[in-house]
């Protein structure tokens, strides 16, 4: 025999069975705002903002197909703290100081990547993003989880489309990464000011790569849905989106198609599945990069 219900609680339950068990579950979750306020005078040009412990997060953790460690790395105590004191250092950064526009950029793409990351974290074990977003005006990972920067929060959601998209650079959307494997792959390592041009390039090309991203049979364009959802960044017609993807596809007939407009265009369904793996062997302790800290 069934307990009798609350009003309150039969509810609860319909909403449960209509919607998915994962998004019941995180309609109780709180917003939460990362990273820290820091007054004023003490914020710096996000030209000046040092990427290195983000980068030393990400080799460790992150293997070359841009997939995540994420039991691995939610296990070590070194590499959370080391991710909230990035956190903590993004937020430093001010919204009024000059900064070339390639260190806004790297700045950005690298702040989504982060708080993507400590948001899955914060679930994790979790099968997908897509968990953790309620269908029924609960808590919702892109709009509810934000991080201080300078005197503003902003949400993953505001980050993509109030900042990188308004940037006029539609590489983006090949550098930040929502944690699905259709996604482009995690870089592992942060993008720089002086380097972005080239990671960019890179993690274009090797999104094309991917058969999964993209297909040519000699006659037909099939392509990742983010070709759709954000077309527009590429070209107000489908076929200036095609010439500006052409130098990054992965084959001569494929970039000579597209700069003709001489293929016909579908999209891929795209996996909202982990963007993780499980290493065989333990990973290597997290040691700090060499790599350079955007400054100019």
């Amino acid at each position: 025999m069934l307990p009798t219900l609350s009003k309150t609680s039969a509810v609860f339950t319909i909403f449960c069975l209509l919607g998915t068990l994962a998004s019941c579950s995180t309609s109780n979750a709180q917003k939460q705002t990362l990273g820290q306020q820091i007054p004023a005078s003490q914020q710096v040009s996000m030209a000046q903002i040092d990427h290195r412990s983000w980068d030393a997060i990400l080799k460790a953790f992150v293997n070359q197909k841009g997939q995540v460690n994420y039991a691995g790395l939610k296990a070590s105590p070194d590499a959370n703290q080391a991710l909230d004191q990035y956190l903590n250092h993004l937020s430093s950064a001010s919204l009024n100081r000059p900064a070339d526009k390639n260190s806004k950029l790297a700045f950005w793409i690298n702040a989504y990547n982060a708080v993507t990351v400590k948001g899955i974290l914060q679930h994790y074990p979790t099968t997908s993003i897509k968990n953790h977003v309620s269908n029924f005006g609960g808590y919702n990972i892109w709009k509810d989880l934000k991080i201080q920067v300078g005197d503003q929060t902003f949400s993953l959601d505001d980050i993509e489309h109030k900042r990188l998209r308004k940037m006029n650079e539609p590489r983006i959307h090949f550098a930040i990464v929502c944690a699905s494997i259709s996604c482009p792959r995690l870089l592992n390592q942060a993008y720089v000011g002086p380097q972005l041009e080239q990671q960019l390039t890179a993690n274009a090309k090797d999104f094309f790569a991917n058969p999964t991203n993209f297909r040519y049979d000699g006659r037909n364009f099939q392509l990742s849905k983010i070709l759709s959802w954000f077309g527009d960044d590429f070209g107000s017609e489908p076929s200036s989106r095609l010439r500006a993807i052409a130098p990054y596809l992965p084959t001569q007939a494929a970039q000579d198609a597209a700069s003709q407009n001489k293929a016909a265009i579908s999209f891929i369904s795209y996996d909202w599945g982990l963007n993780e793996y499980k290493p065989a062997h333990s990973q290597p302790l997290l040691q700090p990069s060499s790599q350079g800290s955007g400054q100019r």
